[in-house]
Formats: C-alpha cells, structure tokens, sequence
C-alpha cells in the first residue's frame, strides 16, 4: 500500500489521480487532500477516500468545508501557507503528488522533498522557477522526482534503460493549440472561450490558455532541461496535431525512441505512482487506422513568440524564468477576466523580462523575490502599458 499526498486534488491532474486510487484500493491510499477554493468538490472526495489531512486556501474555506462535512469524517483541516506545507510534509505519506497550478506549488514541493517524501511532479512550474535548487535538495534528500507532464513522463519511459551518455536530443512534441494555422493578424479577436477549446486535451483554464500560446512548451523545455539534466541546445520542440506521440529522444547513432498513447493523462499519472510497475489502466488503443498518418512541422516562433521568449529565459537562467513564469500567470489572469487582448500576452511578458535586472546564481529568496517584482511588473504594464485603451476597447465589446 502506497499513501498518497494530492495537493491541488480537485484539479484535473488531482481529479485524474483518484480515479486510479479508486480504481486501485489495495494499492493506494489517499491520506492527504488538498485544493484551491472548489470546496464542494473537496468535501465530496474527502467523503469517498476518507483522507486523515485536508488543506485549503484560507480559513473561510476551512469553515465552509467542515459545514458540508459529516461531524465524524475524521479528517483534520487546516489552510493557508503553513497548511499546505504541513499537507506536503505529512509523516505517513510516502509520495507527494503535486498538483498546484503555477507558482503556488513551489513551496510546498520544497517542504515534501525536504520531508524525504519522493515526488510525482505534475506543477512544472517549481523546476521552471527554481530547477537547480530543487534538483540539488531532492539529491541532498535522496528524493525520486518522477515527471507527470505526459511530454516528460514520455521521455521519462524512453530513457528508460539507456545510457545517459548515449543521449542526442530531447523531442519535445506540441499539438499546436487551436490557433495553429491562425494568421496572426487574427490573434487580437481571440476569445478566451476561444482559446480555452483545445482540440486535444481537457485541461486546466491556464493551462489551456498556456498551450494556445504555446508558453506551455516553453515552460516544459525548461523544465526538461533540469529533469534529464541536459543543455537548451538539446531539447527541440516538434509540433505533432494529432497528440498521439508525446515526445521522443534521440541518440548518438541516429536511433529515435518514441513514446505513444491516446491523449489521457491518467496513463502518465499511473505510471508515476506505481512506477516501476504498469498498471492494467485498460485504456484503449490509438484508432491508428482512423488517424491515418502522423504530422509534424516546425513552430512558429514568430506568432508564438511566448516559446522563444521561453526558450530565451530558459538558456539565460538567473532569476529569468521565474520573472517569464509570474508575468505569464498575471497576464493570462487578465486575459481569462478579458482585460488583455490574447496578443497581448507575450508583450507583457517581454517588457517584463526588458526591465528585470537578472541574477546569475539566485538564492530561494532571491527567485522568490523576483516571482513578486514580475507580478507587480506585469500588472502594471497591463494597467498601463500602450495597450490600454485596446483593453477597454476590449471590455466594451464583450
């Protein structure tokens, strides 16, 4: 029996997660819960999987959820930051799932390797922010980081018995998002319901926004350069439609290994936890005869300037990527509450990024405290940059 800590269950990853506990009872325990402000939801999974620890946003949500729970459920609340902490470091968890959108998932990924709890990593952000340090105290602590992106999980399966030294390149696939083939002239007229209709996968709000910006793939470049340990120059992103092959790596003598699945993130999720074991999901085949053919092609860094402005942020490293990453969440904040245009995205972002001042060799404070200045930055230019009254323009035609 494998205990489980989920921070962030009630999002998709997390939802995805206790499927497979559910669907494995013997094999796995949920002993730790926690999520956001979806308190309903929270209150009906700790109903059905009985967890001994619940963590929520603050302390009106922690009074909302013991009203919608039975007097005897047994589990223990508690919220806010010191919460969540004690969520990640839970004595008798064995493995820590983490789940939280953006950068709210640092810390509390801290706290679970610094606890000895080995990692099932779904929030990239953490190694986006701060990869060499968490890297460097998973070492210290003996800790296994196991990725659950299904881009990393894929590469994660093919170096699966390979030599490290063998290693030519990591192919990271992107299905495009829905504004693939979309002129860029028409990127200003994009909706947020719009961009949150991916033609592939179900998904998070901003994470969804992320992959029709194709910031998502510049964030999971940086995050695979931390994880596989391997240089900027040797990660490529390929755009593949169909999201069948969710990456692959190549080796020194021209072989390419590549990792293929429906596009379910329950598979990766699975794999995490029970690795090294596969778990008979029965999960259904790729329909190859109805696919047809495989495509791909190169993307557009031009119309998608959030990826090269990634991959920028990435090979500078510093406080750099934590700046991209907070500039990213407050602009795509706005987008979703339709006070900034969709092409408006990468501008904030690369103003914020002009007037950061990067630190080579960042402390946690340091990365923390540049998280902090690119949200305030960012919020800022989107207050008041050149855009503004486009912004307006915007309000009035919705």
């Amino acid at each position: 029996m494998k205990n489980l800590t989920i921070l962030g269950s009630t999002g998709s990853i997390g939802t995805n997660a206790l499927k497979i506990v559910a669907k494995f009872p013997e094999r796995f325990s949920a002993k730790v819960l926690t999520a956001g402000k979806n308190i309903s939801k929270l209150a009906g999974q700790i109903k059905q999987f009985q967890p001994e620890l619940v963590a929520v946003f603050d302390e009106t949500g922690a009074k909302d959820l013991e009203q919608l729970l039975p007097k005897d459920t047994g589990a223990r609340i508690v919220y806010g930051e010191s919460g969540y902490q004690l969520a990640a470091a839970y004595e008798t968890s064995d493995m820590v799932l983490t789940a939280i959108v953006g950068a709210a998932g640092l810390m509390p990924t801290i706290a679970a390797i610094q606890a000895g709890k080995d990692i099932a990593l779904a929030n990239k952000e953490t190694l986006v922010m701060a990869g060499d340090l968490v890297m460097q105290l998973a070492r210290k602590n003996h800790v296994n980081i196991i990725p659950v992106d299904s881009e990393h999980s894929a590469i994660f399966q093919c170096l699966m018995g390979q030599r490290v030294s063998d290693l030519d390149a990591l192919l990271i696939t992107a299905s495009g998002g829905p504004f693939i083939d979309m002129p860029a002239q028409s990127f200003a007229d994009v909706s947020p319901e719009a961009a949150l209709n991916h033609p592939n996968w179900q998904m998070g709000s901003k994470i969804t926004i992320d992959s029709a910006t194709l910031m998502n793939k510049g964030l999971e470049v940086i995050e695979a350069k931390h994880l596989f340990h391997v240089g900027m120059d040797r990660i490529r992103v390929v755009v593949h439609p169909q999201s069948i092959i969710h990456s692959m790596v190549s080796f020194q003598d021209g072989s390419i290994l590549a990792q293929l699945g429906i596009p379910d993130m329950k598979g990766a999720i699975a794999l995490a936890l029970s690795f090294p074991e596969r778990l008979p999901l029965e999960q259904p085949l790729p329909d190859f005869a109805r696919i047809g053919s495989f495509t791909f092609k190169e993307p557009d860094m031009r119309k998608f300037s959030c990826l090269g402005l990634a991959m920028k942020a990435g090979r500078t490293g510093g406080t750099l990527p934590a700046v991209l990453n907070a500039a990213n969440e407050v602009a795509v904040h706005a987008f979703l509450e339709r006070r900034l245009f969709f092409d408006k995205i990468p501008v904030v972002i690369q103003q914020t990024l002009a007037e950061h001042v990067n630190q080579p060799a960042p402390s946690l404070d340091d990365i923390l405290a540049a998280d902090g200045w690119a949200r305030k930055t960012a919020s800022r230019l989107i207050e008041t940059g050149p855009a503004k009254a486009r912004f307006l323009q915007y309000n009035c035609q919705t």
